[in-house]
């Protein structure tokens, strides 16, 4: 227990200066972002009093590394800033957006495990076979169609021309659970089949490299069935290097699938981001990439500390 936690406070120490240089990369970047905010949410008919009065409201009227600065000692105490189009609190905005987003992630990726795992240790148990050119095949073609194409095709079939799912529109579940089910079959359907590919052939290639080692021989030469050959020696030890490909996806899609959340209108952290690059929004943005790269600091600290699970050669040390 020393040990485990002497690792996970070494691991979050170190993340000190990664989300450090993610805050400088994020704050500069978004000031690279052509248009004026201040002249975005006064109007074109704003006078120049007007508009130097909300500059100074802002902040906007100081130089930018003392923006910086300040903008910085506010994160430190857990302040990521106000709106500036809404004026509400980002912290809380982009809380309550993550929710959404965290729950058609998290549903969408564990499917496509249940899915992708089984599918890949049947691939390369009959590798060059007929089955394993299937699921191959499968899994590059789902690999291959873009995710808002295949989220429209969903919306097209099942929503306009079937009508048994809603088109436009979301519901939480604190308010409708079944309805709330309804509006994110289709998101996580999208999800599921995108990332099923992926998975699918990484769990083949761990899979067909762990099926060559000397202990899998051994084992049949016992006289254990290839069903048991699959799930007690392969399927263990081909997952390990799938769960680092979960936990990626994982992250990225937690950072926010503006691209879903834009086709099927879900009020999601990834299209709170993307709304708020139009409107010259810097404190949401800068709060939404900043939260974005701690999601996947934390995830990939989640993964590390489940290899051992997997791999018992891994230690925490």
């Amino acid at each position: 227990m020393p040990a485990l936690a002497r690792y996970i406070g070494k691991r979050l120490l170190w993340t000190l200066p990664t989300l450090l240089l993610v805050s400088v990369m994020v704050f500069f970047m978004v000031r690279l972002i052509p248009g004026d905010p201040v002249q975005l949410i006064l109007g074109d008919q704003a006078t120049p009093s007007e508009v130097a009065q909300l500059t100074r409201k802002l902040g906007l009227d100081q130089p930018i590394p003392v923006q910086f600065v300040l903008w910085l000692g506010q994160v430190a105490q857990g302040d990521l800033g106000n709106s500036i189009t809404n004026g509400q609190p980002v912290l809380p905005l982009m809380l309550g957006r993550f929710q959404v987003t965290a729950v058609i992630v998290i549903l969408a990726v564990g499917l496509a495990t249940l899915i992708a795992v089984p599918a890949g240790l049947l691939a390369a148990w009959k590798q060059n076979g007929r089955l394993d050119i299937a699921v191959v095949a499968a899994a590059t073609l789902l690999m291959s169609v873009p995710s808002f194409w295949l989220g429209l095709v969903l919306l097209l079939v099942f929503g306009l021309k079937l009508g048994w799912l809603p088109v436009v529109g979301f519901v939480p579940f604190t308010e409708n659970f079944w309805s709330a089910l309804t509006y994110i079959v289709l998101p996580v359907a999208t999800l599921t089949l995108i990332e099923v590919g992926v998975l699918t052939r990484m769990v083949r290639a761990s899979a067909i490299e762990v099926l060559r080692l000397e202990y899998v021989t051994h084992a049949r030469a016992k006289g254990l069935s290839e069903r048991q050959v699959l799930l007690r020696h392969v399927m263990p030890n081909a997952f390990a290097p799938t769960w680092t490909m979960i936990g990626l996806v994982l992250g990225g899609l937690l950072g926010g699938a503006a691209v879903l959340e834009t086709v099927f209108t879900l009020p999601g952290l990834g299209r709170l981001l993307v709304d708020a690059i139009f409107a010259r929004d810097y404190p949401v943005v800068q709060g939404c990439l900043l939260f974005t790269a701690l999601l996947y600091v934390l995830v990939n600290l989640i993964v590390d500390l489940c290899y051992p699970l997997f791999d018992p050669r891994v230690t925490a040390s």
